[in-house]
């Protein structure tokens, strides 16, 4: 039986301007955005590198090994690139890991990345879940980061990007500055609600994602690097107005040496382009409300 959808609470979404635009004139809002992903316990990847499905019924061992490789390897080795180059990224950050593997979350923290709420677990979708069941897993991820490092998280970005009709309300109640579970604009946005509250809306972009890069399509790193090359440059040439972009590594995917050799590629690019901002999400959130208020509406 189709389950009935949640009405959404009553808002108004404020959307950038034309007026809007960077500190500095810069064209391009960049995030570097390290996804650190677990599964709950029991729990893999529905699907794993080698691309076929088993069974029904059966654990995918590959899977999840190849999924813990995020943890074991692959994000102290990013943080280690994005440290070498100077760049300050967003974490999307299960809650699991931060029960299972703290000391990399100190690691997050003291080298002054931002650490991102990610559900539980990357089976935990919040399109699934009533009220409660929603409330009660943001909560249980806060409640692990804080325990692990200390740090709140300032946003949330769901599993796939895919949050439930009621999601952003739930974290703008919860105090959350930023959601991502949106990517019908290429600039923030401000959700206000009718009891008072807010939340900025920070697009989740896929153009530079290494896991439908990798996994879907079956591209090899240097194509990445490549590919947002060319993003760069092509959209100079056809826009004059500001836009945000993503730049997506994956710990289990592109954080292995012939993928974290890309990021580190592409790092180096964008740091040397004159047009490019490189912000957290958190920043860019403050930023957005910082704004005069003829730059949205």
């Amino acid at each position: 039986m189709a389950v009935a959808p949640i009405p959404a609470p009553p808002h108004r979404i404020l959307r950038a301007t034309s007026r809007f635009q960077w500190p500095r004139g810069k064209r391009v809002a960049l995030v570097f955005n390290l996804a650190y992903e677990g599964w709950s316990d029991g729990e893999a990847p529905g699907i794993g590198p080698m691309g076929n499905v088993l069974k029904p019924g059966y654990f995918d061992t590959n899977a999840a090994s190849w999924a813990r490789y995020g943890a074991v390897r692959g994000i102290q080795r990013l943080l280690r690139i994005a440290n070498a180059n100077g760049v300050t990224t967003s974490v999307m950050a299960s809650g699991v890991l931060a029960r299972d593997y703290p000391d990399a979350f100190r690691a997050i923290r003291d080298s002054g990345h931002e650490i991102v709420g990610h559900s539980w677990g990357m089976d935990v979708i919040h399109l699934y879940l009533d009220e409660a069941g929603e409330r009660a897993n943001i909560q249980r991820n806060l409640d692990a980061i804080q325990a692990a490092c200390g740090v709140t998280p300032p946003g949330w970005i769901s599993p796939r990007g895919t949050g439930s009709l009621i999601s952003s309300a739930l974290l703008a109640e919860a105090g959350f500055l930023w959601q991502g579970d949106c990517n019908d604009d290429d600039l923030p946005s401000i959700t206000e609600f009718a009891n008072g509250g807010r939340i900025v809306n920070l697009p989740l972009t896929m153009e530079i994602n290494d896991l439908p890069h990798s996994n879907r399509y079956g591209n090899y790193p240097r194509a990445f690097v490549d590919h947002f090359a060319d993003t760069m440059d092509a959209t100079a040439r056809a826009d004059a107005q500001p836009f945000m972009l993503d730049v997506t590594a994956h710990a289990h995917v592109y954080g292995r040496p012939p993928g974290a050799a890309a990021i580190d590629a592409i790092m180096k690019a964008a740091l040397a382009r004159d047009d490019v901002l490189i912000a957290t999400r958190r920043e860019i959130a403050e930023y957005a409300l910082s704004m005069s208020r003829d730059m949205f509406a």
